[in-house]
């Protein structure tokens, strides 16, 4: 079996060690194993960083095998730096603590795996995992150890080297092409040389040897040169539990979705799935923290719904990643919902599509402390004219694609006496000469029915469009401290009465996304999220919707000129519906928020 292992691994060699990342599983009879699915199950990173333990690792995995496994969650993987000694003075970056054997191939820490002692290696960790049920992964890190390369270590099956001895780590590392995110750690392998394809093939008789199923490297850059040659790879760089990690996703997928890199077929049988990361729900740690389990996942109920829904319709592989010793409930029943999990393992057409939504940038004006605020930049320009109003300009890097600039000039007055007559215009000089002797000014809009800023934030207050700003910080103009802003000299807008309080641009794009897909058994599966700080009212013609699936995928509905009638199921409130008025699908989407649907449609 090892060397049936290795035979169907070869082709990945080149791609491995020059230095990119990859998730990619091996150890598999292609021969006679179907994948249905994205793979699932849980990996430790989200949980413990680097510092896991055996006795943590088994624990997980038999949680995994009695909780889990009836859903198809299979995969248990101890993420990276399994070799490094847990000393004092360690981190995820430092070198000199880890452990390799006499061909500098990194082994187990025993201290921290204690049934790896005497050179057994991850053997009987595999073992038992296998007794459960489930397979067993590992992450490896692309390269060679420097730890190999001070040692000078021989490699193993590789006589005739450039000094006519055995090849050894120093002729084949490739020190100035260090690894980016662990660079005094590891360095770049010569897969040209016959010592470094020695050097690839000894690593895999190793794996093999252990009985590893699933193997994780680590970025996203490859995704048209690998999806025909493994079965799963990083389509992102690491997702936490955060909203701007979750948001960032959202394009990703799209991306990935249109481009028609789900589920490619692989030159071996299976099927190639882009991954989005693991889950990072329940209980977590911090990013290469030497700390365990401390805290539970920042991500709102909401927010939990959105990612396990976007995961699930991008076909993403489904890796849970807090502590299964502490889940909750709640936390189980969203990872093992079935039809979440049926339309991550069986759906097909999965994409977002777009029916009339805007793909402009929506800025929405905030509130946050001036220490948030300082992406976003203001400024007071001179009217253009005699007896115009001045201008007041914002800038802010554009977040969703995170390049470029987004900026805005509004056609708000400056005024700097709350007693301004707002019918009257003043000239430019005389409000830039007041603003020079006081620093203090209020900002009003005509357009906005002559409302002025406010920093009261009342929830209450409607959220009308001022001049292509969306906010709910206007209010009737007044004598009010809280109507008073100066503008400070590193360009922010800071209110006078509530210090350190300043007003800053979110420019969101396309906050509304829809997804759709098709169920094996005819089901329609449409997804509405909510990307915006309000809740929003989303819809979609269900006519539109379902001829542009049957037009993409050449199965549904004949076609017909009524609407067609649907039923079917609220997913997340578990309700039924029963006819959809007029054939549009609509509901109010909390912010951050989602809607899912199975729907089962018949022509009229």
């Amino acid at each position: 079996m090892a060397s049936s292992r290795i035979k169907h691994n070869k082709q990945l060699l080149l791609y491995i060690f020059l230095c990119r990342v990859l998730m990619i599983s091996w150890g598999l009879d292609q021969g006679s194993f179907t994948i249905t699915g994205p793979p699932r199950g849980w990996n430790s990173y989200d949980a413990f960083s680097w510092i896991i333990t055996e006795d943590e690792f088994l624990a997980n995995a038999q949680i995994m095998a009695d909780k889990l496994k009836s859903s198809g969650y299979e995969y248990v993987v101890v993420d990276f730096l399994w070799y490094r000694r847990v000393a004092p003075e360690a981190s995820f970056t430092s070198p000199g603590f880890d452990l390799i054997d006499e061909w500098g191939r990194p082994v187990p820490d025993p201290a921290r795996w204690p049934s790896t002692a005497g050179g057994k290696g991850f053997a009987p960790i595999a073992t038992k995992v296998h007794a459960m049920g489930l397979k067993f992964g590992i992450h490896v890190m692309r390269g060679i150890s420097t730890a190999a390369v001070s040692n000078n270590t021989p490699i193993l099956g590789a006589n005739g080297g450039p000094e006519g001895g055995p090849w050894t780590a120093q002729d084949i590392a490739l020190t100035s092409r260090p690894c980016s995110w662990m660079p005094e750690c590891f360095v770049s392998v010569n897969t040209s040389s016959k010592g470094g394809k020695a050097f690839i093939n000894s690593l895999y008789q190793q794996y093999a040897s252990w009985g590893v199923d699933f193997g994780v490297l680590a970025t996203p850059s490859m995704g048209k040169l690998v999806d025909n040659l493994v079965d799963m790879y990083r389509a992102t760089g690491d997702d936490w539990d955060t909203w701007n990690d979750l948001e960032s996703h959202f394009d990703v997928a799209r991306d990935f979705a249109a481009a028609g890199l789900i589920g490619v077929p692989r030159l071996q049988g299976s099927q190639s799935w882009p991954n989005l990361d693991m889950l990072p729900l329940g209980r977590l740690t911090n990013p290469g923290s030497k700390q365990g389990p401390h805290r539970s996942t920042r991500l709102t109920p909401d927010e939990q719904k959105t990612q396990i829904t976007l995961w699930a319709m991008a076909r993403s592989p489904l890796m849970y990643g807090g502590d299964l010793r502490d889940i909750d409930q709640a936390t189980l029943s969203l990872i093992t919902n079935t039809v979440i999990l049926d339309i991550n393992s069986k759906s097909f057409g999965n994409a977002e599509i777009v029916q009339g939504s805007s793909i402009e940038a929506v800025p929405v004006l905030s509130l946050i402390s001036c220490e948030q605020a300082t992406d976003t930049k203001w400024v007071i320009r001179n009217a253009e004219s005699a007896g115009a109003n001045d201008y007041l300009c914002w800038s802010v890097p554009e977040v969703i694609n995170r390049a470029g600039e987004l900026a805005h000039c509004l056609d708000w007055t400056v005024s700097s006496k709350p007693s301004i007559s707002l019918n009257k215009k003043r000239r430019a000089t005389e409000v830039g000469e007041h603003f020079s002797q006081t620093g203090f000014l209020h900002l009003w809009s005509a357009s906005g029915g002559s409302m002025c800023l406010d920093s009261l934030h009342d929830p209450q207050r409607v959220a009308p469009n001022f001049d292509k700003i969306t906010t709910k910080l206007f209010s009737s103009c007044s004598n009010q401290g809280s109507q008073i802003w100066k503008l400070t000299s590193e360009g922010q807008l800071e209110s006078t009465s509530n210090s350190g309080v300043c007003v800053a641009i979110d420019a969101q794009v396309n906050t509304a996304r829809i997804w759709a897909a098709r169920g094996i058994e005819g089901q329609y599966y449409v997804a509405f999220f909510n990307l915006g700080l309000e809740a929003s009212n989303m819809s979609t013609s269900l006519d539109k919707l379902i001829r542009s699936q049957n037009l993409a995928h050449g199965r549904g509905l004949s076609a017909s000129t009524a609407a067609p009638s649907c039923t079917g199921k609220d997913v997340w409130s578990n309700q039924t519906m029963v006819g959809i008025p007029n054939g549009i699908l609509s509901a109010i989407v909390p912010s951050h928020g989602c809607k899912l649907y199975s729907l089962t449609c018949v022509s009229n």
